[in-house]
C-alpha cells in the first residue's frame, strides 16, 4: 500500500492517542458508578482529567483524518470514529451539561475496543 501522507507523523499521533486512552482506562478504574465521579472532589478531578484526555483523543483523531485525507480511519470501520470525534465536541462545548454516566459508559464499554484498534492501526502502518 502506498501512503500519500506522512506516516511517521501519523504513528506519532497514534502513540499519543494510545497513551491517552491507557491513562483514561487507568483513571476509569476509580469509578464503578457515576456517583463515584460526582460525590467527591477526588472523583470530580478524575472526571475532569478523563474528559481532557477524551477531548485530546477526539482532536487528534480529527488531525489524523485531515492528514490522511480521511482514508486511515475509514479503513477501520469497527470503530465509530464520528461518535468519538463528536464526544470531543460535546465535552468541549457543553461541559456543564455532561452526564458522568455517559463517561463511565464510554470508559467501560468502548475504550478497550478503541485501544485495540489503535494498536492494530499502528502495527499496520509500521
Amino acid at each position: 500500500m502506498v501512503y500519500m501522507y506522512d506516516k511517521a507523523l501519523v504513528i506519532d499521533i497514534l502513540d499519543q492517542i494510545i497513551d491517552a486512552i491507557e491513562t483514561v482506562q487507568e483513571r476509569c478504574t476509580y469509578a464503578k458508578c457515576e456517583d463515584d465521579f460526582t460525590d467527591t472532589k477526588e472523583g470530580q478531578e478524575k472526571l475532569d482529567a478523563i474528559c481532557m484526555k477524551l477531548i485530546a483523543v477526539g482532536e487528534s483523531l480529527k488531525n489524523i483524518d485531515h492528514i490522511t485525507n480521511k482514508t486511515l480511519l475509514a479503513a477501520y470501520p469497527q470503530v465509530e470514529w464520528k461518535k468519538i470525534k463528536g464526544i470531543r465536541d460535546f465535552i468541549s462545548h457543553h461541559y456543564f451539561d455532561l452526564d458522568a454516566e455517559i463517561i463511565i459508559n464510554i470508559c467501560h464499554e468502548h475504550v478497550e475496543k478503541l485501544l485495540i484498534t489503535l494498536k492494530i492501526m499502528k502495527t499496520d502502518l509500521q
